[in-house]
């Protein structure tokens, strides 16, 4: 068994739809420990966090975190145990304002 922490995914989201970021590889258990989120513009925008481990739903049943205020030029990291044992699960990200939100996940990918 080999554990190997690191960047798992980064996105900044050009739309305001949800957009999956990391789908673990096949065979790899997958742990997301901190979830970074920058607001690097000058107006408040809102994320949502989304975690489906069988599919690509993206809605208030698979969130993690909903419409969550983020104020202008700001930053948050979101300390998570976000488990994944299949390479059918999706991590997905949504902001209220297009290129507002850049977000980074880091974790442990376990093979």
């Amino acid at each position: 068994m080999t554990l190997t922490e690191k960047q798992l995914a980064q996105n900044r989201p050009s739309g305001t739809t949800a957009v999956s970021i990391y789908t673990p590889p096949a065979s790899t258990k997958t742990i997301i420990t901190t979830i970074m989120i920058c607001n690097t513009t000058a107006l408040p925008a809102s994320y949502s966090l989304y975690h489906d481990d069988d599919g690509t739903t993206y809605d208030a049943t698979t969130a993690l975190a909903f419409t969550v205020p983020l104020a202008a030029n700001s930053w948050v990291a979101v300390e998570v145990r976000v488990c994944s044992n299949s390479a059918t699960a999706n991590i997905a990200v949504q902001t209220s304002i297009a290129n507002a939100l850049t977000f980074t996940f880091y974790g442990m990918e376990i093979t």
